[in-house]
């Protein structure tokens, strides 16, 4: 079946990785276009879903970065809208273990401008499944518009939500906050061990579905890296270990997972609406998938996500 489309809303971000510099006294910087609503958007695009993103794209050196990109992955960047502002750019720094910590250059940027009257003209007739998260979610002034789109959006398509938390650069609270309230919209939310840490201090992961849950999301699932996944379908819950892999760094991988996970429900036909037919055995095998598209994203340098052919060809090297 074909899946019908998933329109990502979200910001792109330069991603700037430090590199040895050729001289001393100077610092390198490798940069790639990321940005946790692009990656979505782009990981759909190449497992084969029709993947719109709805994005405020700057006219700079990084903009056109962004643009050639997602184009060349197959992103639909026809409602893309054409921002006078500059792009969001964010350092990384990687540990020993690949895992990134990134800051912010973020102040005024084209991706927290959104206007009303900017998505007011987004024609979601043909649209199954509406995600965003991250940062576009709680940065002003466009966070509200943002808001009031998904609910706009709900009544017809499922919607599915990734805090992406990012405390350096927004308060915690300011996340705490709204969660509530997105939970009544969300009919998926997927986030990290790390986010719930933040979220929910002290709080298990079972305990976090149950509190989401009674919120109004549906579909609760928690990655946590190396340790798998914990997913719950309306207190229906199952664990699955984590596809090996060699991980060059962590960049991206919560945003392919998200990607595989909605392109499998989408294949299935499964997603619009609030889930009515979903079951937990379509979850495991979405997670399962989505584990294998993470892997592979961790296997390579930055937000790099796979093609679907490199998804097919681990599934049948018995590697994944």
């Amino acid at each position: 079946m074909t899946p019908r489309q998933i329109t990502v809303l979200g910001e792109c971000v330069a991603d700037a990785f430090t590199e040895p510099a050729s001289a001393t006294g100077e610092l390198a910087l490798r940069v790639l276009p990321g940005g946790g609503p692009a990656n979505t958007a782009v990981a759909l695009a190449r497992l084969g879903t029709s993947a719109r993103f709805l994005a405020r794209i700057s006219g700079d050196v990084f903009g056109r970065l962004f643009r050639g990109h997602l184009e060349a992955s197959g992103v639909d960047l026809s409602y893309a809208v054409e921002a006078a502002e500059p792009s969001t750019l964010a350092v990384a720094e990687l540990d020993a273990q690949g895992q990134a910590t990134f800051s912010f250059h973020a102040q005024s940027t084209s991706d927290w401008q959104w206007s009303a009257e900017e998505l007011a003209r987004v024609d979601l007739s043909g649209t199954a499944c509406v995600h965003t998260g991250s940062l576009a979610l709680v940065r002003q002034p466009g966070a509200p518009v943002v808001e009031d789109f998904l609910a706009a959006a709900s009544p017809g398509a499922t919607i599915s939500i990734d805090p992406n938390v990012r405390p350096l650069l927004v308060r915690p609270e300011v996340y705490r906050d709204r969660l509530a309230y997105w939970c009544t919209l969300a009919d998926v939310l997927r986030l990290s061990e790390e986010d719930l840490e933040i979220l929910l201090p002290g709080t298990s992961p079972e305990e976090a579905c149950d509190i989401w849950h009674a919120a109004g999301a549906r579909l609760v699932v928690i990655t946590r890296g190396a340790g798998g996944v914990l997913a719950s379908l309306d207190g229906e819950r199952l664990q699955m270990p984590a596809t090996a892999a060699v991980v060059v760094d962590t960049v991206g991988a919560g945003d392919s997972f998200t990607a595989g996970l909605l392109h499998h429900l989408g294949t299935r036909g499964l997603l619009g609406g609030r889930l009515p037919d979903v079951r937990l055995d379509d979850v495991a095998g979405a997670c399962r998938f989505a584990s294998r598209v993470a892997a592979l994203t961790c296997s390579v340098p930055g937000p790099n996500p796979p093609w679907r052919s490199e998804v097919e060809q681990l599934a049948t090297s018995g590697r994944g």
